[in-house]
């Protein structure tokens, strides 16, 4: 969904920094071939997390959902020199296509793959964050923020995709949509949490912007 004019949004992409050609391809192969493209970051995303990951320069960077791979290699652009990317997802026939273009960026030997529950994952990789980008089920990100809050580093950036989520956020809830309860709920506790600090970015579906405090 789109929260400004058509024409508006076009013009923003057509005046934000070009999308990089392997992402271009694997944005093309996404639409082609995998079901529910829609969840790809996308071009004008991808450049804002790019932007903002090169902004924190991170060591470490965790992503909850790779999908095809296309946002975590727009984070990985951030990276220190030695910095490392961990990403989870628990679609093992997306496994193959994301290690494809990861193998295929100049940051193959920064990515780690994940494949499971991040529940279970999550609290077995023994390293603090600079950044995270939490883009997988909705009900669970409450869930996800209390197992990374302490993993953070003073100071640490946290990034939550489609945290309007159509704008039903703002809607009478259906009582079985547990992906809108479950953003209400993390919305909340973002906004009232005294250890972050946060805003939301109205960035296609909502982007929120964390802060951990030092």
């Amino acid at each position: 969904m789109h929260f400004l004019p058509e024409e508006i949004d076009e013009y923003i992409v057509e005046h934000s920094q070009k999308e990089p050609e392997l992402l271009a391809k694997l944005n093309r192969e996404t639409n082609q071939k995998v079901m529910q493209p829609r969840m790809l970051s996308g071009h004008y995303q991808g450049r804002v997390l790019s932007l903002l990951s090169k902004m924190k320069m991170p060591e470490s960077i965790l992503e909850i959902g790779t999908y095809t791979g296309y946002s975590a290699l727009c984070l990985a652009e951030g990276l220190t020199k030695d910095g490392t990317l961990h990403t989870i997802d628990m679609n093992e026939e997306l496994y193959d296509f994301q290690k494809k273009y990861f193998d295929s960026s100049e940051y193959s030997s920064q990515i780690k793959q994940y494949l499971g529950d991040a529940t279970e994952i999550i609290p077995e990789i023994d390293t603090k964050f600079d950044l995270v980008f939490i883009d997988a089920d909705k009900p669970n990100y409450p869930k996800y923020f209390e197992l990374v809050i302490d993993k953070m580093k003073p100071g640490g950036i946290i990034l939550s995709d489609n945290v309007l989520w159509s704008g039903k956020v703002v809607e009478n809830v259906k009582d079985d949509d547990e992906s809108t309860k479950g953003l209400l709920v993390y919305n909340k506790l973002l906004a009232e949490d005294p250890r972050v600090e946060t805003v939301i970015l109205p960035i296609r579906d909502g982007l929120t912007l964390t802060r951990v405090k030092n």
